[in-house]
Order: structure tokens, then sequence, then C-alpha cells
């Protein structure tokens, strides 16, 4: 094993874990006596084992035979489902993600503000939830937050059309994000709140792009013997043009979708490439209707059915933008706000309080 770790060059990206791996360690006598760079090389060992990828997934297989249900916060769930365990926020981070929304709102009071805060598969698919698997409170803290948002705020709550229609492969098995499905039935009930009439699906032609895909809880996890899942494009009957422009990266194109992603492994980055700081949408729409999305990777599968009654749409990661949000609203002219995040990645990113900075 020493030999093997010793011949085995370094990588620098764990394709099955999509993540990057820890690199050597630098040494300082600073470093040394803080402890943080013993801390580093045990991260550089841990993640440069020779034949990493073999022995997770032999770990994860020998619980799994001995009724193990759980791997690294992830539930194997029944039907071939993975499911994210919630990790519950404390009750000063939740005050805190409600006090930057509150802060922004006191600095734009004429931006239409509107927040939809998506349950995450475990809340709704609670029935492939392993027996033992205790409610962890997602749906709770998510009403803590509705609660604890001013009246000027609309909730756009889409719990109950993602409980009605929760036999219609709402959520990927191997991944965390929901599917295309269960972002349409999400635009849907934003049309009603935000006073739109939203494209039915008789406007939409289906296209399964790929029937291999391994999300993020297949990395995370270690499971290795579920199946793929598929991931299907609403493609509009009638033919749209769009111009799609990648702000910092200063590059273009004329499409929602980058296909390319397809041939690698986290192919839900076929949805607008992925994540980027800032990307501008411009449509067909003619009415003038302009849009901000500040958001996680959740609102990419939905972002393409907007392009429909908006005619500009704002797309904002606020982990990678360093722009001036109030800045961009008041030259671009931008009077509607949809704040799009799962419950548990809005509880996990610190980002979003740098919404007034």
């Amino acid at each position: 094993m020493t030999a093997w770790n010793l011949l085995t060059p370094d990588k620098l990206f764990s394709e099955s874990e999509n993540r990057s791996l820890e690199q050597r360690a630098s040494f300082s006598f600073r470093s040394l006596m803080s402890g943080t760079f013993a801390s580093d090389v045990e991260k550089y060992i841990a993640d440069q084992f020779a034949g990493r990828d073999i022995w997770i997934g032999l770990k994860s297989e020998a619980e799994r035979m001995v009724g193990k249900k759980e791997s690294n916060g992830v539930y194997l769930g029944k039907d071939g489902f993975l499911l994210q365990k919630f990790t519950p926020p404390t009750e000063d981070t939740l005050k805190a993600k409600v006090t930057a929304i509150h802060a922004f709102d006191e600095v734009t009071p004429a931006l239409r503000k509107y927040v939809m805060l998506v349950p995450t598969a475990q809340s709704v698919l609670t029935d492939k939830l392993p027996s033992y698997a205790t409610d962890p409170g997602e749906l709770a803290y998510r009403t803590k937050v509705h609660q604890s948002l001013r009246k000027q705020i609309h909730i756009v709550d889409v719990y109950p059309a993602l409980i009605a229609n929760q036999d219609q492969s709402i959520y990927y098995k191997t991944d965390h994000h929901w599917t295309t499905h269960g972002a349409y039935y999400a635009y849907q009930e934003l049309g009603k709140k935000m006073g739109f009439e939203p494209k039915t699906k008789q406007d939409f032609r289906m296209e399964t792009v790929t029937n291999s895909f391994y999300g993020s809880l297949y990395s995370k996890s270690g499971y290795r013997h579920v199946r793929p899942d598929s991931i299907d494009l609403y493609l509009p009957k009638k033919s749209q043009t769009y111009d799609v422009t990648y702000v910092d990266e200063q590059r273009r194109s004329d499409s929602l979708y980058e296909r390319e992603k397809l041939e690698k492994k986290d192919k839900y980055t076929v949805f607008l490439g992925g994540n980027y700081g800032l990307i501008k949408i411009s449509t067909e729409n003619q009415e003038g209707r302009k849009l901000l999305v500040v958001k996680d990777s959740y609102a990419n599968s939905l972002v393409p059915f907007l392009t429909h009654n908006f005619q500009e749409i704002y797309v904002v990661d606020l982990r990678y933008y360093d722009g001036d949000i109030k800045k961009l609203i008041q030259e671009q002219h931008i009077h509607d706000m949809l704040l799009l995040y799962n419950v548990q990645t809005f509880f996990e990113d610190p980002s979003i309080q740098t919404l007034t900075e």
C-alpha cells in the first residue's frame, strides 16, 4: 500500500465525487504551530489515497449489506432513491438570513420581491425514506422563515404542488436537485403569484438528453449499486431565440442549454452551463418586464421556463458574484426579483448575507 501510494500521481479532481481534491500542503513554522499543517496533511492523504474511489465504494457496499441505510449524510431510500439528510440551522443562522433579506428590502423599496424556498426530496418523498429516519424539521424551519419575513415580501409556496405531483418524477434519485418536471410545477405556482400566464405542457416537447446521470448524492454517499437518472428538457414547440450573456466570462450563446456538458460527470450543468456570477438572458418577449433571479442551482432548470414571460432575466449566484446588486437593479430598471433556493442551501450558504454589500 505504501508503494502504491508513493507511485500514484496526485489528482486535481475526483469525477466520482464531483469535487476538487486536497493538494500537498505547504510547510511553514506558523502552520505547524497552529495545527493547520497537520490538518492539511491529513486531508491530503485522505483525498489522494491510492484507489480512493474503490475503497469508498467497498465501504458503502459493506455497510449496505449489513443493513446500514445512511452514508455521509445521505439516506439509502426505497426504490433506489438517495435522499439528502437535512442539517438544522442554528437560530442565529436563521435570524441572519432573514435580517439580510430585510436589509436588502429596505434599500430597494420599489423592487417587488418573491421568495421561493424549495423543500428537498426528503420532505416531499417521505415514503422513500428508511423507516427509522426521523423528521429533522426542514419544513418547520422553512415555515419559520416564511413567518419572519415582512408582509410586503411575497412567499411562493411550492410544497403543495410538489406533494400533489410527487408521483411524476419531480426529484432525481441520485442527485439533490429537483428534475425539470419539478421545476415545471414550481413555474406554474410562480405564475399565479407573480401575475403572468405560464405556458402549459402542451406548449412544450419533451426531450430526454441522457439516461446516464449520476448526481451529487451518488458522489457524496459512495453508494454505487443504484441506477442512473435521466435528464429531460422542456423545449418550446414554437421556435424561440435567446441571447444569453455570461457577463464575467465575456461569452455569449444563443441557447439556454450547453449540451456538451452531457459528456461530463455533472450532467445537470446542461442547464445554463452551470453556476455563474451573472447571466443576462434577452428573449423575444416584448412586454418589457424584467426579472432578477438570486439563486442556487435549483433555479437553473426553472429559468428556461421564465423566458416565455419576461423580456430580460438577470441570473445572479451570490457565491460567484462580486458586483453591486442594487446598482444592477437601478441601471437595468428591474422591478421584480425572485429569491430561489432549496431549503438546505438557503441555510448553509453564507453568501446570502452579502445581499446588501
